[in-house]
């Protein structure tokens, strides 16, 4: 089926015709019908696999064709709720670009920002919120925010939301909505806690799984190297030096580390940048706006930070560190290789890490590829780094420096 079979609004479709989009995906194939007949949801499905708009158009059509009658009345009509910032503007820009030939009114809320210029514009009217939970609760507690009248609930990566403790925020939210309205649950994974939270809240919900039996897509080649923990950032630094065009998404454990590691690249002149919790707001959407350009090539990353993000033409991901668990190495892998594109994932292995690399691949259900590496070549990265000094010491205190200078910065732009 195509796109233009679908009953939604002309200038919805114009907006998907230039985008360039034919036929729907998977998700958006299953999901699209039901929303449109007004049933709740429940979808598991990755990042990367269309999931966002496989809500936003339907969302768009019914809001659209309310809008067109007489007796609609004021006030949010959607709340979706994104567990980052990151995810919420990326869902706004997804709805923005969808709903350009529409009369809908969109708006995203979160935190790290003035809440001034925000409850201006809902005091307009908005049609579509998007919002993370803890300024949408600010609004609320102010009365800057009503939701009495929303129609639908969107959460999405509620997987995330749970991982980063949000399920009070989500059931608190139940108060200040009406009973009558529908429920669309979007989730990467599914366990008994997701399952429980999710049918707490939709009422008899189409299901919907998207779970290929290789979870890792068949365009993404994606191997291990086993390196040791020293020896990591001048692999890093070889891999960054053969390919400089190449869009590169790097991906640590800790804020600390990613600082350290940046420190790493700027010793042997290689320019990269960080996104994670402890950097100001206008700081993470600068960064973020400089890799999706192409400005910035090597973006050093932490899981939370990057959960949900879509970047498109992502050359490699790079595990510097493995992440705890097979669903952050499909998360970590998936942001490569995105649609019909080719994309590269490589995973650096340390022997502390054998371990970890065991229970993901039991996990997955099968062995990752392995890149041989010889003593010699091993030896000859060694050997060629530009760094020239082994002070991992001085490299700690660096970046343990960089975080403390921004949280008084973020303390600073609260008070």
């Amino acid at each position: 089926m195509k796109f233009e079979e679908y009953r939604i609004a002309d200038g919805i479709k114009t907006s998907i015709n230039k985008l360039g989009y034919k036929k729907p995906t998977d998700i958006q194939y299953k999901s699209i019908p039901p929303i449109l007949k007004g049933e709740d949801v429940l979808a598991i499905a990755q990042t990367g696999t269309g999931k966002t708009a496989a809500f936003a158009i339907p969302i768009l059509h019914i809001l659209q064709e309310r809008k067109s009658g007489k007796f609609r009345p004021d006030g949010v009509k959607c709340l979706v709720m994104a567990p980052t910032h990151e995810l919420a503007l990326q869902i706004e820009q997804v709805f923005n670009t969808l709903g350009k030939h529409t009369r809908l009114d969109m708006l995203c809320i979160h935190g790290g920002v003035e809440q001034e210029p925000q409850i201006k514009q809902l005091s307009k009217g908005v049609d579509i919120l998007i919002a993370t939970p803890g300024r949408m609760f600010d609004l609320v507690s102010q009365g800057a925010l009503k939701l009495g009248r929303v129609e639908i609930l969107v959460l999405d990566e509620a997987d995330h939301m749970l991982d980063l403790g949000f399920i009070k925020d989500i059931r608190d939210l139940m108060r200040h909505l009406p009973k009558r309205r529908q429920t669309l649950f979007f989730s990467a994974t599914i366990n008994d806690e997701i399952k429980k939270l999710a049918y707490s809240l939709v009422t008899n919900a189409i299901r919907i799984q998207i779970s290929p039996k290789d979870p890792v897509a068949k365009n993404i080649e994606h191997a291990v190297a086993n390196v040791e923990m020293d020896d990591k950032r001048f692999f890093l630094e070889n891999m960054i030096s053969n390919d400089p065009d190449k869009k590169i998404l790097v991906f640590v454990r800790t804020k600390v580390r990613a600082e350290r590691v940046k420190k790493a690249l700027e010793r042997v002149k290689l320019d990269s940048d960080t996104i994670h919790s402890d950097k100001l707001q206008a700081e993470r959407e600068q960064t973020m706006k400089r890799f999706r350009s192409g400005e910035l090539k090597v973006l050093i990353a932490t899981d939370i930070s990057a959960r949900g993000i879509d970047v498109p033409n992502v050359d490699f991901v790079i595990n510097y560190d493995l992440p705890e668990s097979s669903d952050n190495y499909v998360h970590r892998v998936g942001r490569t290789g995105r649609g019909r594109e080719k994309g590269q994932a490589i995973s650096f292995c340390s022997t502390e890490e054998k371990e970890l690399l065991a229970e993901i691949e039991e996990a997955l259900g099968k062995s990752i590829q392995r890149v041989a590496i010889t003593k010699g070549e091993y030896q000859l990265i060694l050997d060629t780094t530009e760094d020239t000094s082994d002070n991992w010491k001085q490299l700690m205190r660096e970046a343990e420096s960089s975080i403390d200078n921004r949280r008084k910065k973020k303390k600073k732009k609260k008070k």
